[in-house]
């Protein structure tokens, strides 16, 4: 068990890292830009964006780990963490709404693949993407009521 606690760090430091490289865009943009944007009323406080998706990245990464043990991770899986950094790249950095939204609509496609992968591989694995996705379900029609409000 020990010699498979570096594979579980690396896990969940590659999930975090994607999280960090989008905070670079997200963090600046949120006191800016972001606060001059019309939102919707369910639209959530500023605050609980970093705690819900340190917790995703986390799960994120146990889900990538349980996998990893038992085989090659997907490409899959790679394209969802690769399009959920972009998102907030093209979000608050290039501060484009509607460009988002297809990005977004990609992203949560190829989380239902990776969810449907991982859970051949690992039921656990599956399951512990769930509230991921639902959290970018949430994500992706807040992102369209921000672009549909400010065109």
């Amino acid at each position: 068990m020990p010699k498979k606690i570096p594979l579980l760090i690396l896990s969940i430091s590659l999930c975090l890292g994607a999280g960090i490289m989008g905070s670079f865009f997200t963090i600046s943009a949120i006191p800016s830009w972001y606060a001059t944007l019309s939102k919707p009323f369910f639209s959530p406080p500023n605050w609980i964006f970093g705690p819900v998706w340190t917790i995703l990245y986390i799960l994120m990464g146990v889900s990538l780990y349980l996998v990893w043990l038992k085989k090659k991770v997907p490409t899959v899986f790679w394209v969802q963490l690769i399009l959920n950094a972009v998102w907030s790249i093209i979000f608050f950095g290039i501060k484009n709404p509607a460009l988002a939204l297809v990005d977004i609509a990609a992203f949560w496609i190829a989380i239902v693949l990776t969810i449907k992968t991982f859970y051949k591989i690992n039921k656990v694995a599956g399951n512990l993407l769930i509230p991921y996705l639902l959290w970018v379900s949430f994500a992706a029609f807040l992102n369209y009521n921000i672009w549909i409000l400010n065109k």
